[in-house]
């Protein structure tokens, strides 16, 4: 891939988490940035290799570390931001809530109350957003958080019908 995004990505020395942005300012996808991860451990696992080392290797250094520190952080948010979608995408597609629960190590009503954070959030956004004429408004519409919240209200084992999506 040689987009411009993708080459600029590549050049950018990351040190702290909000260096994580592309030209445009927009998220850099998970895999970009598990990629440049990968890339400074590799370097610095090669810091293991002994001196005489046959093959030429790069070693890692403070600027290596410094960067999976930074994007760990980076990635660690992020996927702590898609969570309650991809509850959300779990539970439309057929999972109940107790097979949710166990994928993220929690219990049903923890995971219900991540669920209702979310779409609340995106609610407010919704609501606080309107313009004098009632456009371009930002977040959940009342009737998709009206949908979110009832799938809130499934019992712990009850599923949705599978392959139903808003």
């Amino acid at each position: 891939m040689s987009t411009p995004e993708y080459e600029f990505w590549n050049d950018l020395a990351v040190r702290r988490p909000d260096d994580v942005r592309m030209i445009s300012g927009g998220r850099v996808p998970l895999s970009w940035q598990m990629k440049k991860r990968v890339g400074h451990v590799d370097r610095l696992m090669n810091r293991t290799l002994p001196a005489d080392f046959p093959d030429p290797v790069e070693r890692g250094g403070t600027d290596d570390v410094l960067a999976v520190l930074a994007l760990s952080e980076s990635i660690r948010r992020d996927l702590i931001a898609r969570r309650a979608g991809d509850i959300r995408e779990a539970i439309l597609l057929g999972a109940t809530w107790s097979e949710v629960a166990a994928a993220i190590d929690t219990t049903p009503d923890e995971a219900r109350a991540i669920l209702r954070d979310w779409t609340e959030r995106q609610h407010g956004l919704h609501q606080s957003a309107a313009g004098p004429d009632d456009t371009q408004r930002l977040g959940a519409e009342e009737n998709r958080h009206a949908a979110v919240l009832a799938l809130i209200q499934l019992a712990d084992d009850q599923r949705t019908e599978t392959g139903t999506h808003d």
